[in-house]
């Protein structure tokens, strides 16, 4: 069947020629985007981002509209998205994130609170006329932390079992946790209203309620099925059992997330955070590979094109507008002063400077938290529009970009000077 449909010249083939074609040009443009980046020492992310923003904007022809306006690549992005949350979550359990101390839980508390109200306060005298649930999403876009990055700075520095290390991936996470709640909640009440329901205070309760039960509850239930899942899979002589479950459960709790009314990456987050390659045992002794390792095709594949997806929303002609501007240094302003404020909860012996600097970048799930804005809709007009959107995609490259040669910075001024960050 598919093969009759890619050799008919019926509308079905051309559909998948184009699609073929789309894959090809974004896959390459953005390796190469992300090469360049990687070799100038800052993330991939970066280069695919900016190949999206360049496609979006300084390359002519018809198809690239068509690119902008197509289902597929829409699915193809939003499977990215859920896709990279899901790795994210990999990265931890909630074993670690409990035993990280009541330290790495200050710290994370004050990042997310502290970025929020700032970045509300920014909406509110930005976009006074708006409602105060566009001022909300605008904090609530200023809570994560992107682990990824600050991890590798950590990596080469050589402080990843330091102190301020432990602290501050311990944070980073439950960051994303307690980020990944605001946005559920925050966009929850936003759907809510732009359906027509009345929001009084019970019904915001309920929502808040709605989306810690779910996250709450789909770790536990995850955690008391997924070890018995796995366990049963080794009866089965079917190879590529790993992926097949891991993804398979993946896409579930993205769906029942869905299903609850929130954003499906808030599922994918916790559905990595429940695996634990102790699961997996058994099926490695037998030569299945390493989940890690199976899903590196598939992150290579379908993330790439969520960040070059995220760069075409970006409309660079917004930045000739001065409001545009000064909004976009705003926010930049109040997600590093929000991060900085970290250092309050840091304990003595430990450096405030490298924690707050290790917290500051937004990264990937800072781009995650505007696209959902992008597509919410209150009183007929984007929460995030296009101007918005391009000052939140200003903040967070500029939060990434500055974090490796400041954190670098902070790290080798504290040993020259004789202190020790690594405590």
């Amino acid at each position: 069947m598919i093969q009759a449909v890619l050799l008919s010249g019926g509308h079905g083939g051309e559909a998948v020629s184009a699609t073929l074609l789309m894959l090809a040009f974004v896959l390459i443009g953005a390796k190469l985007a992300g090469e360049v980046t990687e070799r100038l020492g800052q993330p991939a992310v970066l280069g695919e981002l900016l190949a999206g923003i360049l496609l979006g904007n300084a390359v002519a022809g018809p198809w690239v509209q068509e690119l902008r306006a197509s289902e597929t690549f829409l699915v193809l992005a939003e499977l990215g998205a859920v896709l990279l949350l899901f790795h994210v979550g990999l990265e931890s359990t909630p074993r670690e994130m409990l035993a990280v101390g009541g330290r790495a839980f200050a710290v994370a508390v004050i990042g997310v609170v502290t970025p929020m109200a700032l970045g509300w306060g920014v909406g509110m005298l930005a976009r006074p006329g708006d409602s105060w649930m566009l001022h909300a999403f605008l904090g609530a876009m200023l809570c994560a932390t992107s682990v990824g990055i600050t991890a590798r700075v950590l990596d080469d520095l050589g402080l990843v079992r330091s102190a301020a290390g432990r602290i501050i991936l311990g944070a980073a996470v439950i960051d994303d946790v307690l980020g990944l709640v605001v946005l559920a909640v925050i966009s929850g009440i936003i759907t809510a209203a732009g359906s027509g329901q009345a929001l009084g205070a019970g019904a915001i309760a309920l929502i808040v309620v709605k989306a810690v039960v779910f996250l709450v509850g789909s770790l536990g239930v995850g955690g008391l099925l997924s070890p018995r899942l796995f366990a049963a899979a080794v009866a089965l002589r079917s190879r590529g059992l790993v992926q097949t479950l891991s993804l398979s459960f993946c896409f579930l709790m993205a769906w029942a997330a869905l299903a609850a009314g929130l954003a499906p990456i808030v599922g994918a987050f916790a559905a990595g955070l429940v695996l634990e390659d102790v699961h997996f045992e058994r099926l490695k002794e037998r030569g299945e590979p390493a989940l890690h390792h199976s899903l590196e095709p598939l992150i290579g594949l379908f993330v790439p094109v969520f960040f070059v997806r995220m760069g075409m929303l970006v409309d660079v002609r917004s930045f000739f507008d001065g409001s545009v501007i000064v909004v976009a240094l705003a926010l930049t302003a109040a997600a590093v002063i929000g991060k900085l404020a970290c250092a309050i909860a840091v304990p003595p012996g430990v450096s405030r400077l490298v924690v707050g600097l290790g917290m500051m970048p937004r990264g990937e799930v800072g781009l995650i938290f505007a696209g959902i804005g992008a597509t919410l809709h209150l009183a007929g007009r984007p929460v995030i529009d296009a101007g918005t959107y391009a000052a939140a995609v200003f903040m967070v490259v500029a939060t990434t970009v500055a974090t490796p040669p400041a954190l670098m910075w902070a790290a080798r001024r504290l040993r020259s000077a004789g202190a020790a960050p690594v405590d």
